[in-house]
């Protein structure tokens, strides 16, 4: 059978696709109007300020007043850019920004009322509110995502900027790091859900994650997996703020070093594609963390035991359009969480973006597939065996790993004085005081050392505790006495 019949794609005629495609459209850009406003008015708050207040009520018309000046603004192309590549590379993220949606199912069956002209009657259709379907298209999400990322490095590289081409670059590896534990995340997913469709996993977030309760009864909380999966969806959220550029890694564009980044040569029209490019995939990563791990369109607990409770009456709740209203707060609290790290955390360094990808994330996801590997062969092979310590097994492994994660860097800033390994560090390695101009430009210091205006104000700032040898050692010659 076409796996297209199975959810229910096969049967929608040519006018109900194009339907979809136009309300997908009208969708993307409403709701970037939206994120828009609301990220700049939640900040606000965040900093104690009103935000947004002009053009229409609480602003809301403010995002549509930039977009239009963006339109209309002069859109110009600076001398020694390639003026094809300078075009075509926000053309390219651009649509694949929207592409990804095709496959992101925003609600279940929806009855749609329309007139039948012929008859002069009106009558109602039911379709998935889904443009398609696939057996991989959390592959094809996948795809589409990497194809939008040439984009920026394109942009960087046609640009006549040397801000831009460091972006670009910046980017390619960015990209690259994040993609690979962002794909490695979604793998324990397609071991559980045994499927790649994204109707699929969200049908089977549906069911109760424990059975019926002695003296309580079912308590009808829905199976998602970021119950289930924890330390994969953990991944995937970092993964995710990652690969949109979005603060603490927004090394690709940040204004301190960079300018603006590979958007640092564009203007006008073009600039208004990366604008909306970049909100839509906040919100398109959302998507895709709601559909594969908190459910997608259903109901969220406790619904689910009211409506077991009073079916009769509260049916309506977990179906037809509720099911899109369910899913776009989902979303908004995805983006909400996009702007809370904005608003409270530092960007990071490079090296602590590069280090935090490939030292902890990737090896983090490979050693959590094999443990649901291991949990899902017990589970079909031998009913009742190591599933239901699945969600303890993955509290206790992400547990542990965020107790490293803080013990690691308190070592690290205050060493063990009775530790032998101090003795092996290199002489300019060693605890004291630090010149950040001894090389000619200003470099950060290493753990243990700490630069001379801050001694007894950083917490934790250490002394030279070498002898009067090893102190000379250390000196240069001219130094000496």
């Amino acid at each position: 059978m076409n796996p297209l019949e199975i959810v229910g794609f096969a049967h929608d005629t040519g006018w109900i696709v194009l339907l979809k495609v136009l309300f997908v459209f009208v969708f993307l850009l409403v709701i970037t109007i939206f994120n828009v406003w609301f990220e700049r008015r939640l900040v606000g708050k965040m900093q104690h300020r009103l935000g947004p207040i002009m053009n229409g009520p609480l602003g809301l018309a403010q995002a549509v007043a930039d977009g239009a000046k963006l339109i209309f603004k002069e859109d110009f192309r600076p001398a020694g850019t390639d003026r094809w590549v300078f075009t075509l590379a926000p053309l390219l993220t651009g649509v694949a920004a929207f592409v990804t949606w095709s496959i992101i199912p925003l609600a279940g069956e929806v009855p749609v009322p329309y007139y039948n002209w012929g008859g002069g009657y009106w009558e109602t259709f039911y379709t998935r509110l889904q443009l398609t379907d696939l057996p991989v298209s959390v592959l094809l999400y996948l795809a589409i995502a990497s194809i939008g990322i040439y984009g920026i490095v394109l942009g960087g590289w046609a640009s006549s900027s040397q801000y831009s081409l460091l972006g670009g670059i910046r980017s390619t590896a960015q990209m690259i790091s994040y993609e690979i534990s962002m794909g490695l995340s979604l793998v324990a997913v397609f071991l559980y859900a045994q499927s790649m469709s994204t109707s699929e996993i969200v049908e089977r977030q549906a069911g109760p994650i424990l059975p019926q309760l002695p003296l309580i009864g079912p308590m009808q909380i829905p199976g998602w997996y970021a119950l289930l999966l924890a330390p994969s969806c953990a991944i995937y959220v970092m993964a995710m703020v990652a690969e949109c550029n979005r603060a603490p890694f927004d090394l690709v564009e940040c204004e301190q070093e960079l300018v603006s980044g590979f958007i640092t040569d564009y203007s006008g029209f073009r600039y208004a594609i990366y604008f909306l490019a970049e909100y839509i995939n906040m919100a398109t990563v959302s998507a895709v963390a709601t559909t594969l791990f908190f459910g997608g369109y259903r109901a969220p607990w406790p619904v689910p035991a009211l409506i077991a409770a009073y079916p009769q009456y509260l049916g309506w709740l977990d179906h037809g359009w509720m099911g899109l209203a369910w899913f776009v707060i989902k979303v908004l609290l995805f983006i909400a969480l996009f702007v809370w790290l904005r608003g409270t955390l530092p960007r990071l360094r490079y090296d602590q973006l590069m280090n935090l990808g490939w030292k902890w994330l990737i090896p983090i996801s490979l050693g959590w597939i094999v443990l649901v590997s291991v949990t899902r062969y017990f589970q079909i092979h031998r009913p009742g065996g190591l599933v239901m310590l699945l969600p303890l097994l993955g509290l206790m492994f992400f547990g542990s790993l965020v107790w490293y994660a803080i013990e690691r860097p308190r070592e690290m800033i205050d060493p063990d004085p009775d530790d032998d390994r101090q003795e092996s560090r290199p002489l300019d390695c060693q605890p004291g005081e630090f010149d950040p101009f001894a090389g000619g430009y200003p470099v950060p210091p290493l753990p243990g050392q700490v630069i001379p205006e801050l001694v007894g104000v950083v917490r934790g700032a250490a002394v030279d505790q070498r002898g009067p040898v090893e102190q000379e050692a250390g000196m240069p010659e001219e130094e000496r006495g």
